[in-house]
This record gives C-alpha cells, sequence and structure tokens, in this order.
C-alpha cells in the first residue's frame, strides 16, 4: 500500500495518492468542523516527514502535538485500516520541533520590525492609507539614516523622532502629521498588549531552522502553538505570510524538484483574507504564485473553498474536500463552488456527495501524471500512524529540552539599534540645549552689570587725552578764579 516517492492518502475505488514531485503545486484541506481536517493534516504531515521533506504547520487546537509521540493504535485506526485494506500500518513517531511567537509552549519565533516590512505591519496594525504612508516614511527615514529597526521600542522612538522633525521630513519626505503619529503609536500600543513584544526583536528566525533533517533522513515538522496566537488573528495572519515571503526572498530557485524542500500548511486560512486590502491578497497571490519555484508547497486548511479569493485558489491543485453543510444560501453557493473545482467523476455527483460524507471521509483530487488533475474520489482517509491528540506539557517540555535548536532563541537578544541611537542624540541634543542656555544666561547677565556699572566705569576709566585736558581745564579754571579774587578784593580796597 505504501510506495515510494508517493503519499498514500486512503481509498476509493482505488488507493489515494499524492506524489511527491507535485507537492510543491500547492494544496487545499477544507470542510465543516469535525469532519476530519485536522486528522487530514497530519496524515499528509506525517507522510511529507517520513519521505524526507520538512513540514511547518500550525497547530490551532493543540491536537497536532502528538505527532512527537508513538501512537497506541486506537480501536479507531486500526479498524480504519482495516477498511480500507492499509496492510503497511504501524504505529510511528515523528521528529518535531514546538515554536511558540510568545515563547511558552515551544522555542520562541522573532523576527525585526524591518523584516517585517511596511505593508504587512501596516496590515497587522489595520492603518489606514494615510497612515499606512507615514508608516513608509517612517521606514525611508530609518534606512536612508541607517537605524535599524528591530522592536517595537525602535519604531517608537522614530515615530517620535519624526513628529520632533516633521517640519524637516515633510518637506523631504512627504507630510507628517501628528494625528497620524499618534494613530500608529496607538495601534503599536494595542499590539504590544497582545503579546507582540515577544515577536519582534532577535535572534530573528533562521529559515534554515526550519527545513531540517533527522539522522535518519526523516522530515522534522516544526509545529507553531496556535491556541493563544488565535486571539490576535491579524498577527497571526500576517506572521504565516511574513514567513513565507522569508521563504520567497531566502531560498534559490530550483524549478520543480523530484519532491518539495518544504511544505507549509496554513490552518484557518480565511484570517488571511478577512477585511484584507486589494494589495495584500495580491501579495499573498504573488508569493503562492512564486514561491512554488523554490521548492515551498503551500496548504490552505480552511472550513469553506469560498474564504480563499479566486486567483490564490487557482493556484491550489492537491484537493481534499471533507464534507460541508448547506443549510443557508450562502453554504448552498459553497457547495457549489467546491464542487466545480474538481474533476468530475460519472460515477457520482460530486455536489450531492460533498454534504454526505461521514467524519473521515473526502473528496480528494491531486495531480497526477504531466500534472494533469485526477478524476475526484470519494476517499476513507487513513489513519495517522503518530498518537492522534495533544501531548502532556510535561512530554511537549521534555521534547523542546532536547531539541536541535535548545537554547538558540530562549534569550532575547537586545543590541544597539534606533532606540539607543535615536536616544543618545536626544541626550545630545538636550546637553547642547542646556549649555546654550547657560551661555545665554551668562551673557544677558554681563550684559546686565555691563549696564549697572557704566557710569562708574566712565568716571573712573579715563584715556590720557582726556586726563590732560581735565587736567589743563581745572587748571585754567584755578588760574581764572584766582584772578577773580584778586580783582574783587583789590576792588574793595580802593573803595575805602
Amino acid at each position: 500500500m505504501l510506495v515510494d516517492d508517493k503519499i498514500f492518502l486512503g481509498t476509493s475505488t482505488q488507493p489515494e495518492y499524492l506524489a511527491l514531485k507535485y507537492g510543491n503545486r500547492h494544496g487545499l484541506v477544507t470542510g465543516a468542523t469535525g469532519t476530519g481536517k485536522t486528522v487530514t493534516l497530519q496524515v499528509l504531515a506525517e507522510g511529507f516527514s517520513a519521505a524526507g521533506v520538512p513540514v511547518f504547520a500550525a497547530d490551532i487546537k493543540g491536537d497536532l502535538s502528538g505527532v512527537a509521540k508513538m501512537g497506541a493504535a486506537q480501536g479507531w485506526q486500526t479498524q480504519r485500516a482495516q477498511e480500507i485494506g492499509f496492510t503497511d500500518f504501524k504505529d510511528d513517531i515523528f521528529p518535531v520541533i514546538f515554536w511558540d511567537l510568545f515563547g511558552r509552549q515551544g522555542h520562541p519565533i522573532r523576527a525585526t520590525i524591518s523584516e517585517m516590512g511596511a505593508l504587512l505591519l501596516s496590515r497587522m496594525l489595520e492603518l489606514n492609507d494615510t497612515q499606512e504612508g507615514v508608516l513608509n516614511i517612517a521606514f525611508k527615514v530609518a534606512d536612508d539614516e541607517g537605524l535599524l529597526l528591530l522592536d517595537l521600542k525602535d519604531l517608537r522612538a522614530l515615530l517620535i523622532d519624526l513628529q520632533e522633525r516633521s517640519r524637516e521630513i515633510s518637506t523631504t519626505y512627504g507630510n507628517v502629521s501628528t494625528a497620524s503619529i499618534g494613530a500608529i503609536q496607538r495601534a503599536l500600543l494595542v499590539l504590544e498588549q497582545q503579546g507582540a513584544e515577544n515577536f519582534f526583536g532577535e535572534r530573528a528566525l533562521d529559515i534554515a531552522d526550519l527545513m531540517r533533517t533527522d539522522r535518519n533522513g526523516r522530515g522534522v515538522i516544526s509545529i507553531l502553538a496556535a491556541d493563544e496566537l488565535m486571539r490576535a488573528p491579524r498577527l497571526y495572519a500576517t506572521f504565516l505570510l511574513w514567513m513565507l515571503s522569508e521563504l520567497f526572498e531566502e531560498l534559490p530557485e530550483i524549478g520543480d524538484p523530484d519532491r518539495p524542500k518544504l511544505v507549509f500548511f496554513f490552518d484557518e486560512a480565511h484570517l488571511l483574507f478577512d477585511d484584507a486590502p486589494k494589495v495584500l491578497v495580491d501579495k499573498v497571490e504573488q508569493v503562492v504564485k512564486l514561491v512554488r519555484s523554490k521548492g515551498v508547497g503551500v496548504y490552505f486548511v480552511t472550513q469553506n473553498p469560498v474564504d480563499i479569493p479566486d486567483t490564490v485558489l487557482a493556484q491550489l491543485s492537491n484537493r481534499v474536500q471533507h464534507a460541508l453543510r448547506a443549510y443557508t444560501p450562502r453554504e448552498q453557493k459553497a457547495v457549489r463552488v467546491a464542487a466545480d473545482t474538481f474533476r468530475p467523476n460519472p460515477a457520482f455527483s460530486t455536489e450531492e456527495v460533498i454534504t454526505q460524507l461521514g467524519i473521515g471521509e473526502a473528496l480528494v483530487s491531486v495531480l497526477e501524471s504531466k500534472g494533469v488533475p485526477s478524476m475526484v474520489g470519494r476517499t476513507m482517509i487513513r489513519p495517522p500512524s503518530a498518537q492522534v491528540g495533544p501531548l502532556l506539557p510535561e512530554e511537549r517540555r521534555a521534547i523542546m529540552a532536547n531539541s536541535p535548536v535548545a537554547g538558540l532563541y530562549d534569550t532575547l537578544v537586545d543590541r544597539d539599534s534606533a532606540f539607543e541611537v535615536l536616544a543618545r542624540k536626544a541626550r545630545d541634543r538636550q546637553l547642547a540645549e542646556e549649555r546654550q542656555r547657560q551661555e545665554d544666561e551668562e551673557r544677558k547677565t554681563a550684559e546686565r552689570s555691563y549696564q549697572e556699572d557704566r557710569p562708574r566705569r566712565t568716571s573712573s576709566r579715563q584715556t590720557p587725552a582726556e586726563a590732560a585736558m581735565n587736567s589743563l581745564a581745572r587748571t585754567v579754571a584755578n588760574r581764572l578764579g584766582s584772578a577773580l579774587v584778586r580783582g574783587i578784593l583789590g576792588g574793595l580796597k580802593r573803595g575805602r
């Protein structure tokens, strides 16, 4: 039943396989709550890992963590294997690295503000066009002035600096209003309260650590703890899009390899597109379309195929459709859309079967020879080999302690960046202003003293010429005075 270079998915009228050579052509797993999407995700993750392909998957409910523990052949698993004739079924365990943006249920994952970029950060902060424009200016100023933007305090410090230099900045880069900066600062505060300060910083995630294999050649399954992260859906969706973008930027072009270099599972994929502006949807479409040539397969997991924009949906070639419910007009439309995406099977009506599927059943269509989609088959999905269900907390901690990345990301590094540079500039500016104030005060004091002492200085400080003239005047005055006195006295004598 197991075949080299293929992943066994289950049995319809025949065994259904996903060829590894088409694993990077992306895929879609959909279905209503409780129909078996998580088990299908685990089956795919185990299959890729066993074939030596690393996997990254978000674990929304914690159930996927059981892939790190040897299966115990639960009754339903053994029964399912017998029902579909899966004679090669056996218990197994797979290499796992646990990750967590908050650093509690896995190794911390961090990215820098600069790596996130203005577009994704604006999406995360829910900024309008004007505020996004100011954020773009902030990134441009930081780039031009050599300021490293690593964490939230760096960005806050830069925004304060822009506000203080708004006239200068507006002249060179465009208008920077106090209102826009205030709105961005408030949005950063909300993001920080959601725990984002743990995500932004260093040491930043090295993509190579997601692309490991163990000593037996099995692909390591990187599991992101997302149960707490789901309370901040914008942070969750933006982080996963950032990771896809990083993969696209860093990995070399390899065309169509015999098997993917990495497979990426995006659970609750609708969160990426809810209220997303067109520029962001275009970004997702571009990354999904081009990352295939880097050897990366992207699999979206969501309840309904209408959650995915048509431009992205068209890129998803491997499809597993679990049951959908059709109680409302919108749900009925979703069933028709889902049915129309499959290559028809004359044995049944795809639209009717979608609403009749039981738990663990799915409609499966994958790429076959020459990249042609297979005829859709009503398939009973095979049971996973590892444990189905979450690990105990102590089991998770034991795996983390022996992880190949243990100690690499656990300590936050806070190196010299925009915050420190701008703080030093502010201190230097403050000291310069204080010195200037002191000099101004000393000058004013000196001027007041000069004005107060001017009469005394005028009388006591005479030039030699002034002294000679004053002496001459005094002499003349004295002689005139003596002559007058003698004349008066002489007249008095004659009068006697």
